[in-house]
């Protein structure tokens, strides 16, 4: 009876212990996701204040919605014409970096040529060289090709931010995938390029879509590119969004606008695309 007693109170103590680690893992995460939400709750707030109110006040103020029909509605704002064309040249160099960056990334896991961890790590520098160090030989090379200002011009040279992202996280899922795979379904008659696009492809798609969603974000938020080799006829939202910091004053309600509005399709396209994003994140990180 005392040891059966002894048990009960063992099995007791470990389910205190057990739910006491659940409340705490449930609060961590409270407080975790309070301080992700915050800032987007914060930019909210500061759209709906008067730019008086912005610096006076805190949660205490009257509500307006004259700084979206500014942002939105004023002729000379244009930010909605931004919008889309940020959506055409992100969308436009997404595009181009999968159709090119995934047979790259196969390329480097699969074959040995000469040079090859060199030449991968040349496409490396790329992403972590300053765009400012580039950006003046582009903006005359642009000149000369009539590229200045233009979707395709933009679309070409963001791939200097999103191809080597996407081809060294590729290439990792490439790697991973055992070559038996390849050469059992190409025994079974399958030809190289339906083994590519049957086989690989859906096997690759979580880490695809985490790549090319991280890279869609570093084009979606490019600031230095856009600033130099676009003009009046092609212009980005992060562009646009500096018409309202004026010389002698800054219109916080406005930017807030600009600001929240300009992270929605990053934040719809990771709630639509959260399932692949967190297998593609969390892939290989585990191996037994």
């Amino acid at each position: 009876m005392d040891t059966i007693s002894a048990l009960e109170k063992a099995t007791r103590n470990k389910k205190t212990i057990g739910a006491g680690l659940n409340v705490l893992r449930y609060v961590a995460l409270t407080i975790w996701l309070v301080f992700a939400i915050f800032p987007l709750f914060w930019m909210l707030i500061c759209s709906l204040k008067s730019d008086a109110e912005v610096v006076s006040t805190v949660f205490k103020f009257t509500p307006t919605i004259s700084n979206y029909q500014v942002v939105l509605f004023r002729q000379d704002s244009n930010f909605i014409l931004a919008f889309f064309q940020n959506f055409i040249v992100s969308g436009g160099a997404i595009l181009l970096t999968v159709l090119v960056g995934v047979p790259a990334a196969y390329a480097f896991a699969r074959y040995d040529f000469k040079n090859k961890e060199g030449w991968a790590f040349q496409i490396l520098s790329f992403k972590f060289a300053p765009e400012i160090l580039v950006i003046l030989p582009v903006f005359m090379i642009f000149q000369r090709l009539k590229l200045y200002d233009t979707y395709f011009g933009l679309i070409w040279v963001y791939q200097l931010i999103t191809m080597p992202l996407l081809i060294w996280v590729v290439r990792g899922y490439f790697e991973d995938i055992s070559v038996e795979i390849e050469q059992a379904a190409q025994l079974d008659g399958y030809t190289w390029y339906e083994v590519f696009f049957k086989i690989l492809l859906p096997l690759i798609k979580p880490g695809l879509v985490a790549a090319g969603l991280l890279a869609f974000i570093f084009a979606w938020n490019s600031f230095t590119f856009p600033l130099i080799l676009s003009g009046t006829r092609v212009q980005t939202i992060t562009i646009t969004s500096l018409r309202f910091l004026a010389s002698d004053s800054v219109h916080y309600g406005q930017v807030a606008v600009a600001a929240l509005i300009a992270v929605l399709p990053e934040i719809i396209i990771c709630l639509f695309i959260q399932k692949h994003l967190v297998r593609g994140l969390s892939f290989g990180a585990v191996k037994g």
